[in-house]
């Protein structure tokens, strides 16, 4: 089966995802793992799932799920967000079904300069900054999201809206509720089936970030008292939809967290038909 979205081709066989980010278009460098270890390389340029070598045939119309299946991770900076994405797309694809993992701003080529101009650039009004991160998201939903889902595909994004509502709503003190219609208004109103809340107390979650090579974005050195309001407002928001959230604490090991994610996915791929 072969899922065409608008930044590139996936091709899907198997259990095993690599990604080209600055490979030339239709190439594919072979055994070679992006560094970001695909916590945004499901959308940059060619997406390649590959058989796994095990005893017996190999399934190359892997089974889909009816409607697809729409996943956001949300959190503050440095819970861990991209490698339960990595962890919960290799799990998928071991299963057998089409994977798209991608991010907000950022999961397409439009999204990637927004991101720059948004997280990197001078400085930028409140409001302008909510416009930006709408646009982002109407145009990563129409040309990949809503795809992928149509084609029976998991969708699983590091940051949704919800970011957008404690962030900008919250956070920059915009308003929760204007937020959220705005970037509902964007997307038509598609939401996530199932949005993870990794949760971590934000000195913690920043002080993993201290390594890195570059230095903080705009938003990570917004100050405790932001990054504050931005955790009370993803858990209040958690505790208003609990149908849709699951709220986990992400101090715990990554394989931990990660078994919890994929027990409450396994449920929700099972009410659709898909064994698990």
């Amino acid at each position: 089966m072969t899922l065409t979205l608008a930044t590139g081709t996936g091709r899907v066989g198997g259990p095993v995802v690599e990604c080209a980010h600055d490979a030339p278009a239709n190439r594919v460098r072979p055994r070679e793992r992006h560094p970001c270890a695909l916590r945004t390389c499901a959308v940059h340029n060619t997406v390649t799932v590959r058989p796994a070598r095990y005893p017996g045939p190999v399934t190359t119309t892997p089974a889909t799920v009816p409607g697809g299946l729409f996943i956001s991770l949300e959190g503050g900076d440095g819970v861990g967000k991209s490698t339960q994405s990595r962890l919960l797309g290799e799990w998928l694809t071991g299963l057998g079904l089409p994977v798209v993992l991608t991010r907000e701003p950022g999961g397409t080529d439009l999204g990637r300069v927004l991101r720059e101009a948004v997280l990197h650039g001078d400085h930028m009004d409140p409001r302008t900054e909510a416009l930006l991160y709408a646009a982002d998201r109407a145009h990563h939903v129409a040309s990949l999201v809503r795809p992928a889902l149509d084609a029976g595909g998991v969708v699983i994004t590091d940051r949704y809206l919800d970011s957008s509502v404690a962030y900008q709503g919250t956070g920059r003190d915009l308003g929760a509720q204007e937020v959220e219609d705005l970037s509902l208004w964007a997307t038509a109103g598609l939401l996530p089936a199932l949005t993870v809340l990794l949760d971590l107390d934000p000195e913690i979650g920043l002080s993993r970030l201290s390594d890195r090579d570059r230095g903080p974005d705009r938003l990570e050195s917004a100050g405790d008292d932001f990054h504050r309001r931005t955790r009370e407002a993803f858990l209040a928001r958690a505790a208003a939809d609990p149908g849709r959230w699951l709220v986990l604490d992400a101090a715990r090991s990554p394989e931990q967290v990660a078994a919890d994610i994929r027990a409450r996915v396994a449920a929700l791929l099972t009410a659709r038909g898909v064994a698990a």
